[in-house]
């Protein structure tokens, strides 16, 4: 018993208290987060772990929120010359017994024109949009910001020059 109370302490101690999860039917949804952008931001990017505990794959199709006009998935790739492109993907397979994360410089929701300022420690309601497992209500809890990951997502809006980077489609 002494064993299990010193494991148990140990490891509540070792896992972040701002940490959360939602778990719905075979997926895990770990730590849906947002850096906190700059206050005068027009996009953010949504970050979190999605593990799938069943049989089959299951595919994120679509994600709604409010703090956003548009709110979509993306992933960001560096090319062998080092260009940067950001790209729209319609689906995202989440393969069965796998975890997919949605994290910077890789897959992430993009938050494009947030409709008010995101301040740390705040959380703001989505739903996430798989194809079988269907809509998924969660929290994104505003984290404290970080530095820059080479795609810059709070400087991405509707009067951004895109000349930067392809905001393409995948067809």
């Amino acid at each position: 018993m002494k064993r299990f109370l010193s494991l148990a302490a140990a490891v509540i101690l070792a896992t972040p208290l701002w940490a959360h999860e939602i778990v719905s039917g075979d997926l895990q949804i770990i730590h849906p987060h947002i850096p906190q952008p700059a206050a005068t931001a027009k996009a953010a990017g949504g970050f979190m772990a999605i593990v799938n505990t069943g049989t089959e794959a299951d595919r994120l199709i679509g994600v709604e929120s409010e703090i956003a006009a548009k709110s979509e998935v993306h992933e960001s790739k560096v090319d062998a010359n080092g260009v940067g492109t950001m790209t729209h993907v319609d689906s995202l397979e989440i393969p069965p017994g796998e975890t997919v994360s949605l994290e910077r410089g890789g897959y992430h929701i993009m938050f494009m024109g947030l409709t008010g300022k995101l301040t740390e420690g705040e959380t703001h309601k989505g739903t996430l949009i798989f194809e079988k497992a269907g809509r998924v209500e969660i929290e994104f809890q505003i984290d404290p910001p970080t530095g820059m990951d080479g795609m810059d997502h709070s400087m991405m809006g509707e009067g951004m020059d895109h000349s930067m980077m392809d905001h393409g489609t995948n067809d």
